[in-house]
């Protein structure tokens, strides 16, 4: 496989994007431990008492929201048939039996809409 200069400075620019993301992120919490630490050292100058704070706030658990799966499947589903009938149309005699490539999509829609609906509680 024969590689170009610009596939090389492609991925030297991805790679320096996930470590100029990586050094942001960390600049960013080193700068907020330095400001806690400031207000904690005028705090205990002054003899006030602070509460301990987490230096990472608590993530919250939301539960699962349960139209998540119907709402991908329907996506899928639609945008896989949709395909489907396109290719049909427009693929000229020798390539007419590609129109099947989005079929494992159109699986996977349905297998989300039946998996929802499978796992759906009696009263809802």
């Amino acid at each position: 496989m024969s590689y170009t200069i610009g596939d090389g400075i492609v991925t030297l620019a991805l790679a320096a994007g996930i470590v100029g993301y990586l050094q942001v992120i960390h600049r960013s919490r080193q700068k907020r431990i330095e400001i806690i630490h400031q207000e904690r050292m005028a705090a205990m100058e002054k003899g006030i008492p602070l509460p301990e704070f987490p230096l990472e706030p608590a993530r919250e658990r939301r539960p699962p929201d349960p139209t998540v799966l119907p709402i991908l499947g329907t996506v899928l589903l639609s945008l896989s048939v949709g395909t489907m009938i396109v290719l049909a149309l427009i693929l000229e005699a020798p390539s007419h039996g590609f129109w099947v490539a989005p079929l494992p999509f159109t699986f996977l829609g349905v297998g989300l809409i039946a998996y929802h609906y499978l796992l759906a509680k009696p009263g809802r």
